[in-house]
C-alpha cells in the first residue's frame, strides 16, 4: 500500500503529555512508544493479511495490487461503454470497443485472485488455515463495511438521483437481500449493477477451509478436479433438471476458478526463504511421495521451481485457444456461454497468477508494480464498489443530455465519469476501507481515531 494511503488514516498515536518529573515523562514517553509499536505491528498486521500481499517475512509479492486495480478499471470502463452503446450483448460499437464488452472476465480475474491471496498464507503453513472463527472474523471486518457503506450510496443514487438501468427503484426487499449477501439467491431490483458478485465471492469463503483440507489431505491437483466435475455436472444437468438450474443463480463456475487461485498459491510460497516442512497430515500437495525426515529442510519445489520460467508461456497457451473463440464467435453467443468460457480460462487464470507470483515476465510485474497502477490496487475494492451509480448518473444527467449513444457520448463518459469514479472511490477508501485494512479490530480502529483526534501539532512525537 502506498504512503499516500498510509497518510489518510494515519494509526499512529501521539506525543505524550509531558510530565511534571523526570521519571514520570520517561514513563510516559515509555508508555506512548509501546502504543506507538503496537499501533505500528496492527498496521503492518492489517497490510500484510488483508490481501496476501505480503510473503514470510514481510516478501511483498509484487504486480498483484496491480492486478487488482486494473481489473477493476476495466469493469469501469466496461460499463461506460454498456451506457453509451446500447444493445447488449449485442455488438452495437465500434470494432476498437468491442473488448470491452466482456467486463465479466474482470471478475473472473477478480476470483481467482481472491482464492489466491487467501491461500498465500496458509500455503507456507502447510495449508492450514489458524482458526475457521478467526478467518470468518477477518474477511467480515475486511469486506462488510466498505460494502455495506456501499449499499447505502447506492441506495441513496438510486432513490434520489436514477436507478441503475433496466432496474426499478429500489425496495424494502432490496435492503433486506443486499444487505445480507443473498442477491444471487433471491431476485430483488438491483441499487448497483457490480454488487452481484460480492455474494458470490462471500459464499466462496465458506468453501475456503475445506479447500484447504483437501488440498492437505488428497492433494491439490485431485481437489481442484474434484471441484471441476461436480461444477460441470451441474452445467450438464441443468438445463434438464430444474432443481439443479437453479444453482445457475449461484454462478458455479466461480468455484472452480476460486480454487484454481488456491492452489496457484503455492507458487508464491516459493518466493519465501526456505522453511521447516510441517508436521502430522500437512503434506506437499504437488508432490505425494514422501519426503526425507529431517529438523529442517527446504520446501520442495516441484511444480513450479522447475517451469517458473515457462508460467507466462503455459498461461498464454492456455488462454489463447479460449481467446480465438472468442474472436471468432459473436459477443451474444459468449455472454450466453459464460458458464463453459469462464471454465476454460480457469488454468490460464491459474497460470497469470502464478507467474505473477514468481515475478514472470519481468517487464509484465515491472509495470504492474509502477506507483499509479499499484496506488489504484489499494483502493480497487472501493473502486468496483461505487462507480456503477457514478457513472449511471453522470450519464443520465450529463452525457445523455448532451450527446446521442454512440462514440461521442462514449467519450465523454471516459472524460466524466471514470475521474469522478476515480477520485471518489480513493475518498471512499480512506473512510471505508483503509481503516479497516490496517487495524484488526474496533478497539484498535478506535484507539487510531482518539490517537488522531488527541495528537497536538507542532509537538514531537
Amino acid at each position: 500500500m502506498d504512503s499516500s494511503a498510509d497518510e489518510l488514516s494515519d494509526p499512529r498515536p501521539g506525543p505524550p503529555a509531558i510530565q511534571a518529573t523526570g521519571r514520570e515523562e520517561t514513563t510516559g514517553c515509555e508508555e506512548a512508544a509501546a502504543r506507538e509499536d503496537a499501533s505500528r505491528r496492527e498496521e503492518a498486521a492489517g497490510r500484510e493479511g488483508a490481501e496476501g500481499r505480503q510473503g514470510v517475512g514481510g516478501g511483498r509479492l509484487g504486480g498483484l495490487d496491480g492486478v487488482r486495480g486494473l481489473a477493476a478499471l476495466f469493469v469501469v470502463l466496461h460499463h461506460c461503454r454498456l451506457l453509451a452503446y446500447p444493445g447488449f450483448p449485442a455488438d452495437t460499437g465500434p470494432w476498437w470497443a468491442s473488448w470491452l464488452l466482456y467486463g465479466h472476465f474482470a471478475v473472473v480475474v477478480f476470483i481467482a485472485l481472491s482464492g489466491f491471496s487467501l491461500a498465500v498464507s496458509p500455503a507456507r503453513a502447510g495449508w492450514r488455515l489458524g482458526g475457521v472463527r478467526r478467518f470468518a472474523r477477518r474477511r467480515a471486518w475486511r469486506i462488510l463495511p466498505p460494502y455495506w457503506a456501499a449499499l447505502l450510496f447506492s441506495l441513496v443514487v438510486a432513490w434520489t438521483l436514477a436507478p441503475q438501468p433496466g432496474q426499478p427503484v429500489p425496495t424494502g426487499k432490496t435492503v433486506v437481500v443486499y444487505g445480507l449477501l443473498l442477491q444471487d439467491v433471491f431476485g430483488s431490483p438491483s441499487p448497483n449493477g457490480a454488487l452481484w458478485s460480492i455474494a458470490v465471492e462471500a459464499q466462496l469463503y465458506v468453501l475456503f477451509p475445506l479447500l484447504l483440507l483437501a488440498v492437505r489431505r488428497v492433494g491439490a491437483t485431485v481437489t481442484v478436479g474434484a471441484v471441476t466435475v461436480v461444477v460441470v455436472a451441474v452445467g450438464l444437468l441443468a438445463p434438464s433438471v430444474p432443481a439443479v438450474g437453479a444453482l445457475m443463480r449461484l454462478t458455479p463456475q466461480f468455484a472452480v476458478l476460486f480454487a484454481v487461485g488456491v492452489v496457484a498459491a503455492a507458487a508464491a510460497r516459493e518466493t519465501s526463504r526456505p522453511a521447516r516442512q510441517p508436521s502430522g497430515r500437512a503434506r506437499e500437495p504437488w508432490r505425494r511421495a514422501r519426503q526425507p525426515s529431517g529438523p529442517a529442510r527446504e520446501t520442495s519445489r516441484p511444480a513450479w521451481g522447475r517451469r517458473g520460467a515457462a508460467l507466462p508461456w503455459l498461461a498464454l497457451a492456455a488462454a489463447a485457444p479460449v481467446a480465438v473463440l472468442i474472436a471468432v464467435r459473436s459477443p451474444a453467443w459468449t455472454i450466453g456461454q459464460l458458464f463453459w468460457v469462464d471454465l476454460a480460462l480457469a488454468p490460464a487464470a491459474g497460470l497469470l497468477l502464478a507467474s505473477v507470483a514468481r515475478g514472470r515476465p519481468a517487464p509484465l510485474v515491472r509495470l504492474l508494480d509502477t506507483r499509479p497502477v499499484r496506488s489504484l490496487g489499494s483502493f480497487s475494492y472501493s473502486l468496483y464498489l461505487v462507480h456503477a451509480p457514478i457513472v449511471v448518473a453522470l450519464d443520465r444527467y450529463v452525457a445523455a443530455p448532451l450527446a446521442e449513444p454512440g462514440t461521442g457520448r462514449f467519450l465523454l463518459l471516459l472524460a466524466l465519469a471514470v475521474p469522478v469514479s476515480l477520485v471518489f472511490a480513493r475518498g471512499f477508501a480512506a473512510v471505508f476501507e483503509l481503516p479497516f485494512q490496517r487495524h484488526r479490530s474496533g478497539a484498535a480502529l478506535r484507539a487510531a481515531a482518539r490517537n488522531r483526534l488527541t495528537r497536538q501539532p507542532g509537538r514531537p512525537a
